[in-house]
Parts: structure tokens; sequence; C-alpha cells
């Protein structure tokens, strides 16, 4: 049995901070336990004191139950039974006992046991108020402080008083116990950004939701209101989504662009390298006097180096430029597949998704959606990866080449600079997600506004609507002076960290350089690879920023390309068949929402080549059959068939390419006459597009334009009269020349002499085509081989 004979080792004392190349294991083991216990006790009473004050006791049923978090749990029992079990194995072993062993294990088991404490207050009680995701600064703080203090182990290693030759059972056992710290700090702290064991949403939100159960009935345009969680949130499944963009299938060229591109990368980090030892080796020839040969290629080879890597951390020189022009066609790539793959998604969505969307949300969220994906691949390719791969070569060739402690000083700053981060940046994600959803606001308010100018005019409300836009820009600007707010208060901290890093630096090397250690090159060489290091650490905070605003400007993309279609075809649908155009319903079923059906058990038949009309009140269904037949909606009960099939069984593109409609409410593309018209089948020649206009009464009319089929129809078709769209749109059919016919209320908007004269040529266009109609007007279904009077879903009655 060992005992304790005195505070340090033989030869050692806790004033000597380095010893034999590396640290002091009394300085360090005295050290460490101290500032954690410090940190625990201090910041873990303010943290109890807290939440005691200010904090609710959570209910049972809004604590979540999580596995992650018992790891949590287990990971600091282990912690605690190692610091007493390495002390207990040490006294057995008949191992000297230092005294500072036994302090580091007591102040390390009081620190440790306290934190558990301030875990399970966390998990029990609330603030009430809005928080960030993870858990609070007091733990995250003291669970980095720990993981960077196991880290500071390597700066040991060379020291023979430390554990890494692993020469004897004692150094195993040592090393056995330090990795175990090791894992056990560094998934402490990274559970710790995630929190697994708290709830998602703040305790009052969870609290409103459950009283008044508006979960299931809170919906938006993208999928629901914005939780307050992080934007890591989902992160595998953010890159899942994005790696089809990543690399460019397909295409031999650009993938052979992105492997040169990331071979630039490795040119530039290899440059950044060479060019502090240069610059040294320029100062030590003056210095020395060598000759101007010698100096003259040294300096010859930096400015080379210099042109190559460009001012600053290479922002403007040769290869980055060559890199940058040569990613365009790749981001190009990126951004081209992106777009029409989600361009396609919306338009394969069903119309009621459409019916309820807001324009000027879509629009904004494909936009910040697009524009991010680049701006992510670029940041995380170009930025991020170079600048870790820029610490951790600065940090092997300072303590190979210098000393450990200006690995040591690079080392400790970048931990804490890189913890600050992501503390305040999780903190402040709220204010740019509130930001984004205010933009959204007022660009949807201004197109909203603008599509509807007719009607603001009619009701003199040009001051209303003004004044409800510059409503929203306020709103807008509440959060956007938050987000630039906590984004300066982000940059001073980071400052303050990387001034402090570069004073204490500069400080050592220059004293050094006074006690003819270093030469004055080493000075400038330190100088100059300090500030070229720092220059992209500075910006690892705006990386880190952009990385997470992007995947918060993707979140409202990434809704979209959830939303799922709600009108599929089945696997392996076949084609529709097309026979003589007989349509069936059979006993169909239909609602748009639940509870209020529209359709109640109809059933009836259109023969080949028949008439059918469909008349009643408004609000009856007559438009909702319309819309089954083509398919815009699936059935909830019963089928629909043509000529047999099932249209629920064939693709639709099939069943669509047979129909024909000419709906109540004509809306045209912002393009010329002839090109809206020509829309009812692309490949038509002007012929056959003015062919199509004559049998729709429209022909002289275009003619009287000045501009003749050029003339534009205006945004929606404004610049045209509603009988006027109406016979467009006729046309528009007319040439497409179905074989089943959907009219719905198509001469409503037109005057009784055209509308005679449509009704002469939908009575050609119709004839010996399957047509239904839906009419208000007798004269409309005068001609009508069967009528069928619609009222609260069902066949009311049937006739001629």
């Amino acid at each position: 049995m060992a005992f304790i004979q005195s505070y340090c080792e033989a030869n050692s004392s806790i004033s000597r901070t380095w010893l034999d190349e590396g640290l002091s294991p009394c300085f360090y083991f005295t050290l460490v336990p101290t500032i954690l216990l410090t940190v625990a006790l201090f910041l873990g009473t303010l943290h109890c004191i807290f939440y005691q004050k200010y904090g609710t006791v959570m209910e049972p049923k809004f604590i979540p139950r999580s596995c992650l978090y018992r790891l949590q749990q287990a990971l600091t029992v282990l912690l605690l039974v190692q610091f007493v079990g390495g002390v207990v194995w040490r006294a057995a072993s008949g191992a000297e006992l230092p005294g500072y062993t036994v302090l580091y294990a007591c102040f390390s088991v009081l620190a440790w046991a306290w934190t558990m404490a301030l875990l399970r207050t966390e998990r029990r009680r609330a603030l009430l108020m809005d928080r960030t995701r993870g858990h609070s600064a007091a733990l995250l703080l003291f669970w980095a402080l720990a993981f960077a203090a196991e880290n500071l182990a390597f700066i040991s290693w060379y020291s023979p008083h430390w554990w890494w030759g692993l020469e004897n059972s004692r150094e195993q056992v040592q090393f056995g116990l330090w990795l175990s710290r090791y894992v056990a700090t560094g998934l402490l702290f990274f559970l710790g950004l995630r929190a697994p064991g708290l709830p998602r949403r703040p305790y009052m939100l969870l609290i409103n939701e459950d009283e008044r159960d508006v979960e299931n009935g809170r919906q938006s345009l993208l999928g629901g209101a914005e939780e307050n969680q992080s934007t890591w949130q989902g992160f595998r499944r953010k890159v899942l989504l994005l790696l089809p963009y990543m690399w460019p299938r397909g295409s031999v060229f650009l993938q052979l662009l992105v492997a040169f591109c990331l071979g630039l990368l490795g040119v530039e980090r290899a440059i950044n390298v060479f060019v502090p030892i240069y610059y040294k080796n320029i100062v030590n020839g003056l210095t020395d006097g060598s000759s101007w040969r010698a100096v003259a290629t040294i300096v010859c080879i930096y400015v080379l180096l210099k042109f190559l890597q460009g001012g600053g951390a290479g922002a403007s020189g040769f290869v980055s430029n060559l890199r940058s022009f040569l990613w365009i066609r790749v981001q190009q790539y990126t951004n081209r597949v992106v777009q029409v793959r989600l361009f396609a998604h919306l338009h394969s969505l069903s119309l009621r998704w459409h019916l309820g969307r807001k324009t000027g949300d879509v629009l904004r969220s494909i936009d910040r959606g697009t524009s991010s994906i680049n701006s992510l691949l670029s940041y995380i390719v170009f930025s991020i990866f170079p600048t870790i791969a820029d610490i951790v070569i600065s940090i092997i060739y300072f303590i190979t080449n210098f000393n450990a402690w200006f690995g040591l000083i690079v080392f400790v700053c970048m931990t804490l600079y890189l913890t600050v981060t992501i503390i305040i940046t999780e903190w402040r994600t709220k204010y740019r997600r509130d930001m984004n959803q205010q933009d959204n606001n007022a660009k949807s308010k201004a197109v909203d506004s603008l599509l509807n100018f007719e009607t603001v005019k009619y009701y003199n409300a040009e001051n209303y609507e003004v004044g409800r836009f510059e409503d929203a820009i306020l709103k807008y600007q509440v959060s956007e002076w938050k987000t630039q707010a906590s984004l300066a208060f982000l940059n001073q901290t980071q400052n303050l960290i990387i001034g402090s890093g570069l004073l204490a630096g500069s400080l050592l090397c220059a004293y050094f350089v006074t006690e003819g250690k270093f030469q004055v090159g080493d000075f400038v060489l330190f100088g100059t690879y300090i500030i070229q290091l720092y220059t992209p650490l500075n910006w690892f905070g705006t990386y880190y920023r952009m990385i997470q605003n992007s995947f918060i400007d993707m979140e409202s993309m990434f809704k979209l390309f959830d939303e799922e279609e709600e009108v599929k075809d089945e696997v392996n649908a076949g084609n529709l068949l097309f026979r003589k155009g007989k349509i069936e319903f059979k006993n169909v079923y239909f609602s748009y929402t639940s509870g209020k059906e529209i359709l109640n058990d109809v059933s009836f038949t259109v023969l080949p080549g028949q008439t059918v009309a469909l008349v009643g009140q408004s609000g009856s269904g007559k438009s909702t059959i319309v819309r089954l037949i083509f398919r815009f909606y699936d059935v909830q009960g019963g089928c629909i068939t043509i000529d047999g099939q099932d249209i629920s069984k064939v693709k639709q593109t099939s069943l669509r390419a047979h129909i024909g409609v000419v709906p109540q409410d004509t809306v045209l593309f912002n393009d010329t006459i002839q090109n809206n018209i020509r829309y009812g089948r692309v490949s038509a020649s002007d012929r056959e597009v003015e062919e199509a206009a004559i049998a729709a009464d429209i022909h002289d009319k275009i003619e009287a334009f000045p501009d003749g089929y050029d003339t534009q129809v205006g945004e929606r078709g404004l610049k045209l009269s509603g009988g006027e769209k109406q016979r467009v749109a006729i046309a528009r059919t007319i040439l497409k020349a179905p074989q089943i016919v959907l009219l719905d209320e198509a001469t409503s908007a037109l005057d009784t002499r055209t509308e005679r004269n449509i009704q002469a040529s939908l009575a050609k266009v119709c004839a010996s085509r399957t047509t239904v109609v839906v009419a208000h007007r007798l004269s409309t279904i005068i001609g009508a081989d069967q009528i069928l009077v619609v009222s609260n879903g069902q066949i009311a009655e049937r006739g001629r």
C-alpha cells in the first residue's frame, strides 16, 4: 500500500510548467480539476438558482424518453468511477501516490457529481421562456473545457513522464483511463449540443398545444409552423437529399472538373505552408548578410507563391480564381438540377395543394432554397474542410518546428472559438428563422395585392394595401435588427478570442527571440503564419453561420419536396385504351375534407358520343364531377370508368391526353394569343391555330387587334375581356381535338349572339365525342341527350 509522501513526484514542482518535452503532470493534474471545479461550482450554482427561480416542474408526459439521455448519465457515472478507481488502483499497486493525484480525483468527483445534478435539474424543470436547442451554457462550457483538457495531453507526446510509451502495465492502465475520459468527455459535449433528454420545443408551447389540442389543426403553406429547433435537426436526412446534387452523374467532364478542383484545394494548402517559410528565409537572409543572388532567388520564389496564393488566405490568388472559374459549370449543374426537380415536383402535386398555396411564399422558398444549396456546397467543400486542414497543419507545424506552447495556444484558441461560435449561433437561430418568416409574409402580401389589382381598385383600397405591406416590412425589420445585433455580438466575441491568442503567441515568440532561442525570421514567420491562419479561422464563424443559414433557407424547400403527391399512378399502371368513350360513375363517394361529403353514392352513364348536362344549385357538386373525370382527385368510394377501365388504374398522362376541358374560370399565360391557343397542342402550325380560333368565333376579333395573333394578353389574361378569354380557352380545347370534352360553364361570360355562334361551333366539335356539360342556362343544354339534376351531392332527377 502506497502512502502520500509529497505533493509532486521527485525532481518535480508545481511551479514547473514544462518538464522534459511535455507538460508537468503535477502542474497539469492540479490545474485541470481546479478549473473544472471552479466552473462547475460557480456557473452551476447560478444555473440552479436561475432554474429554481424562473423554472417550473415539467409534467412527466412532456419529458422525452431517450436512450441518448441514459447514455449521458452512464458516461458521467463512468467518469466518476474511473476517477476514484484510478487512485485506488495506484494505491493498491504499491506505486508512488503523489498528493496531486488525490486532489485530482477529489476535485474531479465533486465537479462531475455537480454536473450530474445540473443535468437532472434541466430534465425535470423547464424555463417558461423560449430557449435554443442544446443544454445550458454552464453544462456545455464545462463539457467543452473537460474535452479540451483531455486533448492537451497530446502536447506531452514525447515526455517520459506520461503514458504514451506504454512500456509497462502502469502506463498501459493510465493510457486506458485517459482513453475512457477522452471518449466520454467528447461524447458528452456533442450529445450536449443535441440535448436528447430535453423537449424539442419551449415548454409553454407544449402546454398550450396540449390544452387547446391545436396540433392536428395547425397547418400552413409548407407543412406547419416553424419550430424553435436546431437547424442541424435531421442533418443526415438533409445531406442524403443533397447527395444527388453534389456529384454530377452522367457527365464525365463535370466529374473531372470536381476532381481537379479538389486537387487545387490540396495545392492551396501546400502553398499556405510555404509562403511564411520563404518570408522567414528572406528576413534571415537579409539579416545574416547572404549574397544578392541567394536572396533574389528566395524573393522570386516568395513572390511566385504569393501570386498563386493571393492576398490573405488566398481569396484572390491564381489558384483560387482558377478553381472558382472551373467550379462555375458544376455550380450551374447543381442549380439547374435542383430547380428542374423542384419545378417538376410542384407540378406533380395535387390540385388541392395548389388551391391552398401562397404563390409569394412558394417563390421565395424556391429562390432561397436553390441559392442556399450552392452556398452550402461551396462553404463545406471550399471553406470548412480547407480551414480545418489549415488549423491541423499549423498545430503540427508549430509543435514540430517551434515549441509545444505555440501549438497549445492555437489549439486552445480554436477550441474556445468553435465552442463559442456554436453556442451563440445556435442561440440566434430563432431570429434568423423568424426573419425568413416575416420576409415570406411581406412578399406574399405584395404578390397577392398585385395579382388582385382590379379588386384593389374596385374598393379604393390602395392605402389599405400599402399600409398592410408597410406593417409587414416593419415586422421584418424588427426581426432583421435582432439578427444583425446578435451577429455583431458574435463577431465581437470571436475577435476577442482571436486577439487574445495572437497576443499570447506574439509575446511568447518575442520572448524567445530576445533570449536568443529564435531568430528574427522566426518571429516574422510566426506573425505571418498566425495571421494567415486566423484569417480563415475568423471567417470560420461566418462559414458556420452561412451553412446554418443555408439549412434554414432550405427548410421551406425541403418541406416542398416532402409534400406528397395526392394523386399517384399505381405501380406498373398502363395507358388508357380508348375505344368509344363510355364514361361510368359507379356509386361514387367524394369529399374535399373529412366529415363533409360533396358526392354521395353518385351513379350515371355517359354513352359514347352522347352529351350529358349537369345542372343544379351552386355548390351541389357539378364542377366536382368534372374534376373527378379529369382525375384532379381520387374518389373515396366507388369508381369511375372509361370504356370499362378504372381511371385510377391507368396513367394520368394517358387519361388526360384524351380529355379536353373548358373551365369556368379561364386563366391565360402572360404570352401572345397565338401561344395561348397553341398550348392546346404545342406542335400545331399557325394555320391550325387560326382554324381553332375561327371555330371558337374569335378569329375576327384577334385580327382587329393591332398586333393580331402576337397580342400580349397580360398577367393571367387581364388585357382581354371575360368573353375573349373564354373563347381563347375554347379555341385551345378545339385545337387539342380530344375524344372526351368537359365544358364547365363554357359560355357563361358570353353575350347571347356570341354564345349562339359558339354553341354552333361546339356542336360541331362535340359531334361524335362524349361530352359532359356543366351549365345554368337552359339554352346551353337544350341539345343534351341526357340532363342530370345534381342536388346535395346526389342525382335528384334524370331526363331530357
